[in-house]
C-alpha cells in the first residue's frame, strides 16, 4: 500500500501502462465508481492528489496524467470494484499522444 485514508488506499498497479502507475481504490466495496458517496469521493481525489504530488517530487520527467475510471464491462472493466488510474505521463512515451482517454475508441482518438 502506498497511501491510505478512512475512505480508500492507493496501491502500485501490477499491470503498468507507465512506471508509476497507481490505482486508488475506495475501502466500500462497489463496481460503479459513479456511485460513491460525497465522502468517497472527496477520500478518492484527495490521494490522486496526494500520489501526484509524491510521483512528480521523485520524477521531473513527468509532465502530463491520465487519471481513468472503467465503469461497467462495455467500457473495459475486468475487475468489478471500483478503482481509478493514475497514469504518469512523459514527453515522447506513445507516438501520438493527442485525444488522451479517448483512444479507448481508436477511430474516435484523432480529431
Amino acid at each position: 500500500m502506498l497511501l491510505e485514508n478512512e475512505l480508500a488506499l492507493c496501491i502500485a498497479d501490477a499491470f503498468l501502462v507507465s512506471e508509476g502507475h497507481s490505482l486508488v481504490i475506495p475501502r466500500r466495496h462497489g463496481a460503479n465508481g459513479l456511485e460513491l458517496h460525497q465522502p468517497e469521493w472527496n477520500a478518492v481525489v484527495e490521494l490522486l492528489k496526494l500520489r501526484r504530488d509524491q510521483l512528480r517530487a521523485k520524477d521531473a520527467t513527468i509532465s502530463g496524467w491520465n487519471v481513468g475510471l472503467n465503469s461497467g464491462e462495455a467500457a473495459g472493466q475486468t475487475v468489478f470494484h471500483a478503482h481509478w488510474h493514475l497514469i504518469p505521463r512523459r514527453a515522447g512515451d506513445c507516438e501520438q499522444p493527442r485525444g488522451g482517454v479517448r483512444g479507448v475508441i481508436p477511430s474516435r482518438q484523432a480529431y
